[in-house]
């Protein structure tokens, strides 16, 4: 695969639909050529103590972040006719799938591909476990922002450009 999106999305509390912040990362012929990261004012609007440890991001962080749908207006047409990778596609799918419900949004029905199981794939359970940061490691790419939207697409382009 040469030309994909990379994607992630960080949550505010337990809803899927709450995300905070996206990283995408745009790769064409095998090679990164565009990025984009925004914070996002979550729906619902509060913020869970476990998600605060994992991503660092509050309430503070997003009270004046756009809503989704203004910043989806600036991702749409840089992905458009492209595959969709995360690593753990599920978690990333069906928050964007939420996002768009919440906001009765039409969902285009993006095409998914998840570098966690095709890493299980290739490799079978030869890692400790399946983390994004421990398989970026494992594909020669140090991942040292874990939980930053961004910097976890950045891991998740190179973990697919590697193995998908």
């Amino acid at each position: 695969m040469k030309d994909f999106a990379a994607i992630d999305f960080e949550t505010a509390n337990e809803c899927r639909c709450s995300v905070c912040s996206i990283g995408v990362v745009i790769v064409r012929d095998g090679e990164i050529v565009d990025s984009f990261y925004s914070l996002i004012h979550p729906e619902p609007e509060y913020y869970q103590w476990f998600c605060k440890q994992v991503h660092g991001l509050s309430e503070e962080d997003t009270e004046d972040a756009p809503v989704f749908p203004r910043v989806w207006e600036k991702i749409a047409p840089k992905i458009e006719g492209l595959p969709l990778v995360a690593h753990n596609a599920g978690f990333d799918e069906g928050c964007l799938r939420e996002v768009f419900r919440v906001y009765q949004m039409d969902y285009p029905d993006y095409e998914f591909h998840d570098t966690l199981a095709a890493f299980r794939r290739h490799f079978g359970y030869s890692l400790p476990n399946h983390q994004l940061q421990t398989v970026a490691a494992a594909c020669g790419y140090n991942l040292t922002n874990h939980h930053h939207a961004l910097a976890d697409a950045e891991a998740c382009a190179y973990i697919a450009l590697k193995i998908l």
